[in-house]
């Protein structure tokens, strides 16, 4: 079998995937699509992924697009190292998390990692005339249904956008999800066993960590979930899968933008800093 996988380090649903071959012992072939200098709207690669986002699985000759259809996908070709659930009651509680985070975690991961970083990045790598093609380029269908409108107002207004409290918010009501879940006591989020689930929530927590933001979990706020990002961030594939992939610019730009966006986001959460 032979894997060509479209990703970019900044990308959680990328870092999903590539997490998720990491555990299946899959490996892989990359094309870096710089998604914040625009290289998924080259036309090359809209025909692959029509909605101009990453990740992009070419199996053979086959295209699978969406990150949790390529997890999905993983595991049917590959069943002996699934990572879904053989328990249909487990089956149905990890698909509650997957579909939670394409319904609700991702679009306000896009809208907070914009609002709180990703802004200024697009700002000094590009320009005035740069950030206007830039968005201009998002296809209406993409992240969301109404991404180019909604990205286009992130980006220009920051915490200032009309959603950016409640998407915030929204996020920290996962956070809390995550940490009730984990309240009995179990090490992962279904059943005790380290699955899809985990995997796909990972990329969230993770960029949470990345901008500085670890207060949101720490310091007794939610101590299951701290728990658990201890966990993950232990495991051997976690480093290689979901943290040497961002560059060094990046990652630098998601600490600092984030901890100059900390207070305000400690604001709207009621936070104490400490």
């Amino acid at each position: 079998m032979t894997f060509t996988l479209y990703h970019h380090g900044s990308s959680v649903c990328a870092a999903k995937v590539r997490f998720a071959m990491a555990e299946k012992g899959l490996d892989w072939d990359g094309v870096y699509i710089d998604i914040l200098k625009g290289e998924q709207f080259e036309p090359e690669y809209q025909k692959l992924n029509p909605k101009s986002v990453v990740p992009t699985l070419v199996h053979d000759d086959k295209v699978i697009t969406d990150s949790t259809v390529i997890c999905e996908y993983l595991d049917r070709i590959a069943p002996d190292t699934s990572l879904h659930p053989a328990d249909p009651f487990d089956y149905a509680q990890v698909r509650y998390w997957t579909k939670a985070v394409d319904e609700d975690l991702h679009p306000a991961c896009g809208a907070v990692t914009f609002v709180c970083s990703h802004r200024h990045t697009v700002a000094r790598n590009l320009g005035p005339e740069g950030v206007k093609e830039f968005l201009a380029s998002t296809p209406e269908f993409s992240v969301t249904a109404d991404w180019n409108t909604k990205k286009k107002i992130f980006v220009r207004d920051g915490f200032d956008a009309p959603e950016a409290p409640e998407k915030i918010k929204l996020y920290d009501r996962y956070l809390h999800k995550m940490d009730t879940a984990l309240s009995t006591g179990d090490d992962w989020l279904v059943g005790n066993r380290f699955s899809i689930a985990d995997v796909a929530m990972t990329p969230y927590v993770n960029r949470m960590a990345m901008m500085s933001m670890r207060g949101l979990w720490e310091n007794g706020r939610l101590p299951n979930l701290e728990g658990w990002f201890a966990r993950i961030e232990a495991m051997p594939n976690f480093k290689g899968a979901l943290l040497d992939w961002v560059p060094e610019h990046l990652t630098n730009d998601l600490r600092d933008n984030g901890a100059m966006s900390w207070p305000e986001v400690a604001r709207i959460l009621d936070i104490e800093i400490q």
